[in-house]
């Protein structure tokens, strides 16, 4: 790291130690800060970009030649499984990209020739200059963000979180320049990452995102990071056949919202979005990042998609931002005055492309309308085309040709070639962070009876998390990453020339004693707001119970534990005898295997150089746990690790500050189409009852079934489909509602009827088939069929009234539906009563 680095990131550090970084309730001092921001306080900064003569000669042309249509086209970006290339030639659509779960042909395990193909396909249609068009070349914008992650057989890199604890920025060029080559392969050219959120809150469901809690990691990654993917600026690298679009994410505040909620409110200072959420985006800057991504939240009540002061006074005006913002996932749609498909507020505010996906035609028109209405200023419009085309021309789009004519398009063996995987193992290796090691167990000799245990040790896909493949990173089997190497696998291949054996059994069960066991376990795979958590405590007791079971045989354990943030798992660490924090290391298990064996000699070949880049909590409810906060008691510190040669024994912890139900579990049952945890959606009919996870799944006998659907965001809502008799339930662990039920409080409903051809439907809340008897809404939602989305308010206590025992409520929402229908849920959830609710739907 160069010495320009070292003081950006000990300026950071200087200024963060300042403030608390705790999350604000008092929105009146807020009112006082907010109401005058002032750039010229942001960091100022040129461009390190020169002027490029030729380029705004072209750039001058081409706005003279296109059509009001044609630049309209230029600002919108549409998804892959939503527009076609007859379209992209239609509308002269400036951009595409494949959301988390589109793919070609709709298949998420799609082949790298299939990418290859449809990226031509793409580029021809926007090429075509028939019919007096100018024949724009579109960018193709991707989730790349460990690695080129939808593509199968790409090298998969750890997550950030990972990442940031091996404090290692020169590996992060390397990574950079990996993603790149792999993504050059498939024809893409275009990627969102990096991503510079600082995560103040491991509720949130995107803290694996975030490099660390501390923003001097996330400054000192920033341009190695861009300059990877990008290369380095000002040089013959730069954007060259070998490299691709970076983009910046999320600006600004995503890390810092209130009880880590993912699109939620930031309502921290001037100062503490500056030093600490701001911190990544200067050096981004300087590295040349093209492309910077509006984020989802709100700064004080305002959408930052619409914050023009942010967007335009600070990014461009002051910080020297000269690419082009592009926006997240309808994120435009939730500006105060917008919808996903009408928003001249947001584009006024400096969003200079719309990322549409589903969206994209009605947008385009309104826009057009918009244009020529003079609601948004044909010298807006020009602007933003103006930067969209300059990145366009940097990235040598317009001399490249076809995508699959391109240096290194279809060569297929760099996807996880060896030396590609030999930088993720790398990646792995110096990310894992030993936090126990009693009695020096690790490193493991490979000459003895070793026991492999957990669901976890020979899954990669779970080791991989969210963003791999799909969305959510579920469903992935082992054979769906052909060059990578499962946790088990790798153990195996270290014992393989020794006098050692590997057994593996999930459940731990062994006929033979072993010297010493492993268990590899964790949290399963999740992305945004679906991974959002109400506390820290690790409520997964299936790798204790092996735990346990191995402690009260006196055998020797290793604990693997495999997260996207730190956890309360006291109990875990205290039945094991040494623990490492694994993160989500990704497709490369060899890197595990190096730091906890031996070599067949008994040397120590790697020893374990990863530090903790978050605060590691004490209780469960240490979610907001940050190194600089006037109350830190952290269990492990931040920095903390242990190499293998410190002598340190951890001695037992306490295991009675586990989570207990919180009024945000007893308020959130169902948020964002997802179980608010630790609730969950079952659905029951005659032949049994399933769980649902996410995705699509039906009940026992097929009478209902569930579907996740995009209403305001990507999935965040899910389709109920009866057909004949069936019950969909959300249940858990009994709780508390007398309080609410007195206190006329109400369910708050958020639905669309789809259809309803209804013989009765009701709504039960409490006891499972001990309630007296249902609220009967069959006639309101056979009158709302079609009638676009609903919020229904039911007061609590007209469930006390039937008979619903609300000191004791396992199933706060049960509908029962006989007959066939359709319903989309998005929110149920429990409110004050302000004189809207009833005890009818």
């Amino acid at each position: 790291m160069s010495k320009v680095h070292h003081s950006i990131a000990f300026a950071f550090v200087f200024l963060v130690s300042s403030c608390s970084g705790m999350e604000k309730t008092n929105t009146t001092s807020y009112q006082e800060d907010i109401s005058n921001i002032q750039p010229q306080a942001w960091p100022s900064q040129q461009s390190p970009l020169t002027v490029n003569r030729e380029h705004e000669k072209k750039i001058a042309a081409l706005l003279n030649a296109m059509t009001v249509e044609e630049k309209v086209g230029q600002i919108i970006q549409a998804d892959i499984n939503s527009v076609t290339p007859n379209e992209v030639r239609e509308y002269y659509l400036g951009a595409v990209l494949n959301g988390g779960n589109s793919a070609p042909e709709n298949n998420n395990r799609a082949s790298a020739e299939k990418w290859l193909a449809l990226a031509d396909r793409f580029w021809l249609a926007s090429t075509d200059k028939s019919d007096g068009r100018v024949g724009i070349p579109l960018l193709w914008g991707s989730d790349a963000v460990h690695g080129h992650n939808n593509i199968v057989g790409a090298t998969i890199f750890p997550h950030n979180i990972g990442l940031g604890a091996a404090n290692d920025p020169l590996l992060m060029a390397k990574i950079g320049k990996v993603t790149a080559t792999e993504m050059r392969v498939t024809g893409l050219d275009w990627t969102f990452a990096p991503t510079l959120a600082v995560a103040r809150n491991s509720r949130w469901g995107r803290t694996y995102e975030s490099f660390s809690e501390d923003p001097a990691i996330v400054a000192s990654y920033a341009e190695p990071l861009v300059s990877g993917i990008q290369g380095k600026v000002n040089t013959d690298q730069f954007l060259n056949s070998h490299h691709i679009i970076s983009t910046a994410k999320h600006f600004i505040g995503d890390g810092g919202t209130l009880n880590g909620q993912d699109q939620g409110d930031n309502v921290d200072d001037q100062i503490t979005m500056r030093d600490v959420h701001g911190a990544g985006y200067p050096p981004a800057i300087q590295a040349g990042v093209q492309v910077i991504m509006a984020s989802f939240n709100s700064w004080h009540g305002i959408k930052m998609h619409g914050h023009k002061t942010m967007l335009t006074d600070v990014l461009v005006d002051q910080m020297g931002f000269d690419g082009f913002v592009v926006g997240d996932w309808n994120g435009h749609g939730q500006v105060e005055g917008c919808t996903n498909v009408s928003c001249a507020n947001a584009f006024n505010a400096g969003l200079d492309m719309f990322m549409a996906p589903d969206s994209w035609k009605q947008l385009y028109q309104n826009t057009l309308e918009q244009v020529k209405s003079g609601e948004i200023t044909l010298a807006r419009l020009d602007q933003a085309v103006a930067r969209i085309l300059r990145v366009k021309l940097r990235a040598g789009l317009f001399d490249a040709g076809l995508p699959s004519s391109r240096p290194l398009a279809g060569n297929y063996k760099l996807l996880g070639s060896e030396s590609h995987r030999a930088v993720a193992r790398e990646a792995v290796r110096k990310s894992l962070v030993l936090l126990k090691n009693n009695r020096q167990l690790i490193p493991l000799s490979p000459n003895q009876r070793i026991l492999v245990a957990g669901t976890a040790a020979d899954n990669i896909g779970q080791a991989s998390g969210g963003w791999t493949l799909s969305w959510q990173g579920t469903g992935n089997a082992n054979s769906d990453f052909p060059n990578g190497q499962s946790i088990l696998a790798a153990i195996k291949e270290a014992v393989t020339d020794s006098q050692g054996t590997v057994d593996y059994h999930p459940e731990g069960e062994f006929e033979v004693r072993p010297d010493v066991a492993i268990v590899v376990f964790g949290e399963q795979p999740y992305a945004e707001f679906q991974g959002d958590r109400p506390h820290v405590d690790f409520t997964d007791n299936t790798g204790l119970e092996v735990l346990k079971k191995f402690k009260a045989l006196n055998i020797p354990t290793v604990s693997i534990f495999i997260s996207g943030r730190p956890l309360w798992v006291n109990p875990e660490i205290n039945a094991s005898d040494a623990f490492i924090a694994a993160w989500l290391p990704g497709s490369e298990g060899g890197g595990i295997a190096d730091v906890i064996m031996r070599n067949e000699q008994e040397k120590i070949e790697h020893d374990f150089v990863g530090r903790l880049s978050f605060s590691w909590p004490k209780s469960a409810d240490q979610e907001v746990l940050n190194a600089e906060g006037a109350d830190y008691d952290p269990l492990f510190a931040l920095g903390y690790g242990l190499s293998v040669t410190d002598n340190v024994n951890v001695e037992q912890l306490n295991e009675t500050q586990a989570a207990t139900l919180s009024d945000y579990h007893i308020s959130n049952f169902l948020l964002s189409g997802a179980a608010v945890s630790p609730w969950r959606l079952v659905l029951s009919d005659a032949k049994g009852r399933s769980q649902y996870l996410q995705g699509t799944s039906s009940s026992a006998g097929g009478n209902i079934s569930v579907e996740s659907a995009d209403y305001l965001a990507q999935e965040d809502s899910i389709i109920v489909n009866w057909l004949g008799q069936g019950r969909f339930l959300i249940e858990g662990e009994p709780v508390d509602l007398e309080r609410q039920s007195n206190g006329d409080m109400a369910i708050q409903i958020d639905y669309r009827v789809l259809s309803a051809n209804l013989q009765r439907a009701s709504i039960k809340l409490g006891c499972e088939n001990q309630c007296k008897s249902p609220l009967n809404v069959t006639k309101t939602l056979q009158e709302k069929a079609g009638d676009g989305w609903q919020q229904g308010f039911i007061k609590l206590s007209c469930f006390a009234d039937i008979g619903a025992d609300m000191k004791n409520i396992k199933v706060p929402f049960e509908l029962e539906v006989i007959g066939s229908a359709s319903i989309q849920l998005n929110k149920i959830k429990v409110v004050a009563n302000q004189g809207q609710a009833s005890c009818q739907l």
